[in-house]
């Protein structure tokens, strides 16, 4: 069963939810993103007079098992979880269903979804709409045809795999089919590597019309690397995910052309909820989906102060 509930509603909830157990948090890391959602958990928390302990896994597997462990050890009453390596959340799932601990996987989703029990949940947006959405406005800023280079994320990530998929299922719609992919390269999200992989393709001879990367961070340091180049970024659309702050500020010094915003504020919130929810004994959604939103020069002021 899935669920579809905006951040507003989620405050609503929270607000309605309190609960005295100390719940768990490991974060991935510290990333531009994530430290806005992380935002979105510690004022949830605090409004809902909720105790956290929140710790950071430095991208490192084992590094946040033992972060669940300590947690179980601890007896948290509830864990969300932001994992590191999506592939490798099912020993975290299967401690937390030994130890009766109700488990909330955020934003990136585990591979093991379906299985996470009546006490797990996984709350994040549709990764479907994400790449759909950016690749669609891509292909109708180039009436569908130009050659164009794609950046993708950390391939440990389900989240960059399916953004990817996204935009190779929408070139190969009808509408957009005179599009061609020059080069595909992972970034892992970085915008220095991002911007070490744009040089590197400039230096072979690469001249796309558009580059779509799986964030906004990469997109950014793709940016960075034209310009330093030369190039005139109107010649160049430019594409990224997140609508960070920092991302519409390069698309209104004219720079970034397409994002799409994730409600990583309205993630944590949800992740919250879920947990304390879950931790109450109370129902609560298998998947839980937060929307996207394409954001554009035309529409961008609406999200400037939504992360």
């Amino acid at each position: 069963m899935k669920t579809f509930l905006a951040g507003a509603v989620l405050g609503v909830l929270m607000a309605s939810s309190a609960y005295a157990g100390n719940i768990g948090v490991s974060m991935a890391n510290s990333d531009t993103f994530l430290t806005v959602l992380r935002k979105g958990i510690e004022k949830s928390a605090a409004d809902a007079k909720q105790p956290v302990q929140i710790e950071i896994a430095d991208d490192d597997v084992q590094k946040q098992l033992s972060q669940i462990q300590n947690f179980i050890a601890s007896k948290v009453d509830a864990i969300i979880v932001n994992a590191v390596d999506t592939t490798a959340t099912a020993p975290m799932t299967k401690l937390a269903n030994d130890a009766g601990i109700p488990i909330v996987y955020v934003n990136r989703m585990p591979a093991d979804v379906d299985k996470l029990g009546p006490k797990g949940a996984f709350v994040a947006s549709d990764e479907v709409q994400s790449g759909t959405l950016q690749t669609k406005e891509v292909c109708r800023i180039l009436g569908g045809k130009g050659d164009i280079l794609v950046m993708v994320g950390d391939l440990a990530n389900q989240a960059a795999v399916q953004r990817t998929k996204d935009i190779h299922d929408v070139i190969a719609t009808p509408d957009c089919k005179g599009i061609k992919i020059l080069d595909q390269q992972t970034a892992v999200w970085d915008p220095v590597k991002a911007q070490d992989l744009m040089t590197n393709w400039i230096a072979a001879g690469h001249k796309p019309v558009a580059v779509i990367a799986n964030n906004d961070n990469m997109a950014i340091g793709a940016i960075n690397a034209m310009k330093s180049a030369g190039w005139n970024m109107k010649d160049v659309v430019v594409a990224g995910i997140d609508a960070t702050q920092e991302a519409l500020a390069y698309m209104k010094a004219g720079n970034l052309d397409v994002s799409v915003f994730q409600d990583a504020f309205g993630q944590g919130s949800g992740a919250v909820a879920a947990a304390i929810k879950l931790a109450k004994g109370e129902k609560v959604d298998a998947k839980v989906w937060i929307p996207f939103q394409l954001v554009t020069p035309e529409n961008m002021t609406k999200f400037t102060t939504k992360n």
